[in-house]
């Protein structure tokens, strides 16, 4: 995981939304929406294409965002890929 106390942006608050997208918060203050559904079709993340699992999303391995089923996304890619609003 990432450094705490460092210059990483962390996530701090994570609301799933329709269509496999994230409505996150992040250590610095920007807000936006990321879409998962590019990594529905890998690995661990296939699980996610269950409704109730993708809403188990959480940002409780802080300073990312992690699922019930123990799939996490690293913040930085997080971050480059949302789109800020």
């Amino acid at each position: 995981m990432g450094k705490r106390g460092s210059d990483l942006i962390g996530i701090t608050s994570v609301k799933p939304q329709e269509d496999y997208k994230l409505f996150l918060t992040f250590s610095n203050g920007k807000k936006g929406i990321f879409d998962v559904e590019p990594y529905l079709d890998k690995g661990i993340f296939k699980q996610l294409r269950d409704p109730a699992m993708f809403r188990t999303v959480s940002t409780d391995d802080y300073p990312t965002i992690c699922w019930a089923n123990g799939a996490d996304l690293c913040p930085d890619c997080v971050y480059l890929g949302t789109k800020f609003i």
